[in-house]
């Protein structure tokens, strides 16, 4: 079985009945393993097993339900072509490529021009293609505009226009309504002129709901374009009906009045949900569409997709970052807040690794590119979050099961509340509150209850410098009442200092040093990398060990010089059958100031101690007390003795302590706990904290940590300060308060109006106007998130 994912963009989608739709039709087909579709991104991203479908076979699908894959077109350089022949074959092998819709190759300007269903065909495979038959080939830059602004601008502008003609159209008609109530007869009240007024906002303004209603009946499913269509016409042909047969009743006023507010409610929403994804509209205007590179000694303006890794790139005070790299020349201070979220400037120096899309605050300097195009952090930033924004949380799967299966129920409804009403004798007022069930029936505040909220959760995190992978763990992080800290570079800084040497027998200070730094100079260990560095500094020549064998969780044996070392804590020195009597109280008073003791015995005699202690960080103690005051369990995990790590946690305000657990066995802890019955998250930033993040319910990386981390995460922090976790918790908590707001709203809003509707106790044209503004009251809820600090 070979498993492919595709994202296609889909148009025509209207509200949530249509994207449960799609979804169920995707799903039905032998071969998908996964289908998610969102209303809101207007996409579908599907896991196939490419033996048994092929794209093709979805983009059909989704045409037969009744939406369109908009086409994209790629303009491709073709080079070497000579002749008629030249130009015949390639365009004859981009045609056969699956999913092309039409190629067209133009050899006066040596362009090919591909046009294919969005999202399905990787422009590195037209290149292939196009080199496969002989020819080179690469893809024209095109100016860069924002497709989906536009298109947004551009439907906005449409609904905009189309509400001012309708609504110049309504107002005589709303106003004949109350010339009739007073008996007073003028030519607004006359039948004819109503019947003229309303027919082009019916069939003209109203086109929108006919065509949306049509494509949704051809693919076999019905939305609220349907519900409207059904709704109007009703109201439309019933005063036609009326008025050839002289019954001086018409509701032509309540069609136009419904389909107008409906148009209004529809831009409204259009400007909200604009706003939703302004978080990731500011992560992508962040990136510098040039960069001064130095070639061949000389330099150079170019653009930034044509820079290749090892570039030179020169960064002048007040510029921007363009990619990710290490400082090679200079010193400046880098503002990295709108990665971080940390206001305060970082110094860097020659070595130093520097971001992409941070601001040079300072002196002018010179770095190497190492990461480029989607390889830098501000592109692997704006993936995650797009990535989080087009997911679906849990919650959301009763809305989902809703909208499959609202339409048809509220259809059923308006039919009985006619069918009602016709056995009372009173057709006229069983069609108008079937019209007021139609029009009041709202499945789009359904859809958009949970993805609006998310869109705004996960954009606002990003802001913060907190990096959630999708709605699930936003969901997940709500129902957390217990959490983890790793010790080690979480609650502490991570760098490790020597603080004591305590000499056990005739061996100096500097000449134990130099043994213990010599033995840990190849160890990647921290606490081995702090003995190193006081060597260093106290500027003992090292040598080399002749052997070095690093035994998790105990520390390690080396081959020095010919004696045997060993290096480590009570485990290892007990496995070895060393004697630590000599110095076992030594041992207990620094592990009881919270430092980590290491033994070092040579030839199987304990020799010295050496003690190291890492620095709490500034914010650890507050951030705990926050999560305490939260309601949260807050748990330490490390690899340290008990008299240690109860010392440290003691600093900080913990209580429960896990300690002396080796590397392996985090996980084993993790499991521990979720087994009671509890909802764990786990906080760590190094590789032995990978399978722990992974076994907890969410996992908490922090950025300054290590990319395995990051990857095995659940959220991100994108600076090592644990109020982070406090600030994703908090979000967490708004967030889904939001969705479950919304999620009310919209169940209340239907549960309520559809049976007061039928009852005959709303007007339709109040119904349109509920109709039409509870869409836009979910996507507002939601935008109040942005308010979130």
């Amino acid at each position: 079985m070979s498993s492919e994912k595709i994202t296609l963009n889909i148009e025509g989608m209207t509200c949530a009945a249509c994207s449960a739709r799609i979804e169920k039709s995707l799903g039905k087909l032998d071969g998908v393993q996964e289908v998610n579709v969102n209303l809101l991104a207007n996409k579908a991203t599907v896991v196939i097993d490419s033996e048994k479908l092929t794209k093709k076979n979805l983009v059909d699908t989704i045409h037969k339900t009744g939406y369109e894959v908009p086409l994209e077109r790629r303009t491709i350089l073709v080079q070497g072509m000579t002749c008629a022949a030249c130009s015949a074959r390639v365009e004859k092998a981009l045609n056969k490529i699956e999913g092309v819709e039409k190629a067209h190759v133009n050899l006066s300007n040596n362009k090919a021009t591909v046009e294919f269903p969005a999202g399905l065909i990787e422009d590195s495979h037209l290149i292939a293609v196009i080199e496969k038959t002989g020819y080179g080939a690469e893809i024209e830059k095109e100016v860069n505009l924002d497709r989906e602004k536009e298109l947004r601008e551009k439907e906005i502008k449409s609904l905009k226009y189309s509400f001012i003609v309708s609504l110049i159209l309504t107002i005589p008609l709303f106003s004949a309504m109350f010339f009739h109530m007073a008996g007073q007869m003028n030519i607004l009240t006359n039948g004819y002129f109503q019947w003229a007024l309303a027919t082009p906002v019916q069939f003209i303004i109203g086109y929108r709901f006919y065509k949306g209603a049509y494509n949704a009946l051809r693919g076999g499913g019905a939305n609220m374009d349907v519900l409207v269509s059904l709704g109007t016409s009703a109201a439309y042909f019933f005063s036609i009906y009326n008025l050839f047969n002289h019954v001086h009743e018409y509701y032509f006023e309540a069609s136009a009045v419904i389909i107008t507010l409906i148009v209004l409610g529809k831009l409204f929403e259009a400007i909200a949900k604009g706003k939703t994804s302004e978080a990731i509209k500011k992560l992508m205007g962040l990136q510098p569409k040039t960069a001064t590179v130095v070639r061949d000694g000389v330099e150079m303006d170019l653009a930034i997709e044509d820079l290749v890794i090892g570039d030179i790139i020169v960064v002048k005070p007040g510029e921007r970052v363009p990619v990710d790299g290490v400082m090679v020349d200079g010193s400046s201070s880098l503002d990295e807040s709108m990665i971080t979220g940390e206001s305060i400037p970082v110094d860097k120096k020659v070595g130093d690794n520097v971001i992409g899309a941070t601001i040079n605050k300072y002196g002018a300097f010179k770095f190497e590119a190492t990461k480029i195009g989607k390889d830098t952090v501000l592109s692997q930033i704006i993936k995650l979050v797009e990535d989080a924004q087009g997911s679906k949380a849990p919650v959301q799967r009763l809305a989902d099961k809703i909208s499959g299966i609202f339409v048809p129920i509220v259809l059923v409804i308006a039919v009985v509340t006619i069918g009602i009403f016709a056995m009372l004798n009173d057709v006229n007022s069983g069609l108008i509150n079937a019209v007021a069930v139609l029009v009041i029936a709202c499945p789009c505040a359904l859809g958009l209850a949970t993805p609006t909220a998310i869109m705004v959760g996960t954009g606002k995190g990003a802001e913060n410098g907190i990096l959630i992978k999708s709605g699930e763990h936003l969901e997940k992080t709500h129902k957390m009442d217990t959490i983890i800290f790793d010790k080690t570079g979480t609650i502490t800084k991570g760098e490790p200092d020597v603080t004591d040497i305590v000499l056990l027998r005739e061996l100096d200070e500097d000449e134990v040093l130099r043994i213990a730094a010599s033995v840990e100079k190849t160890s990647e260990h921290p606490l081995g990398q702090a003995i190193v560095k006081k060597a260093q500094n106290d500027l003992i020549k090292l040598s080399e060990a002749n052997s070095f064998s690093a035994i998790p969780g105990k520390g390690l044996i080396s081959d020095f010089e010919g004696m045997k070392v060993l290096i480590g804590n009570r485990k290892l020195m007990s496995e070895n059958s060393i004697d630590i009597s000599i110095g076992e109280e030594k041992v207990n008073i620094l592990e009881d100031e919270g430092k980590t003791a290491m033994m070092i015995a040579i030839e199987n005699r304990l020799e010295a101690i050496i003690a190291v202690a890492d620095q709490i960080k500034e914010t650890s103690q507050e951030a705990i007390a926050k999560l305490e005051s939260m309601g949260l369990e807050v748990y330490m995990i490390t690899g340290d003795n008990q008299r240690t790590a109860n010392a440290i946690a003691k600093q900080v305000g913990i209580k429960n302590v896990l300690a002396d657990v080796l590397p392996e066995n985090k996980a084993s802890k993790v499991e521990e706990l979720k087994a009671e019955g509890k909802n764990v998250g786990m906080v760590g930033d190094g590789i032995n904290d990978a399978p722990a993040l992974a076994a907890a319910n969410v996992g908490f990386a922090i950025g300054t940590g290590t990319d395995v981390a990051m990857e095995a995460a659940d959220i991100t922090l994108m600076r090592g300060d644990l109020n982070g976790v406090v600030t994703a918790i908090r979000l967490s908590h708004k967030t889904m308060k939001t969705i479950k707001q919304n999620l009310f709203w919209a169940f209340f809003y239907n549960t309520v109006g559809i049976p007061i509707a039928a009852l005959g106790f709303l007007n339709p044209m109040i119904a349109g106007a509920a109709m039409a503004f509870s869409s836009v009251s979910v996507v507002s809820n939601s935008l109040r998130l942005k308010k979130f600090i």
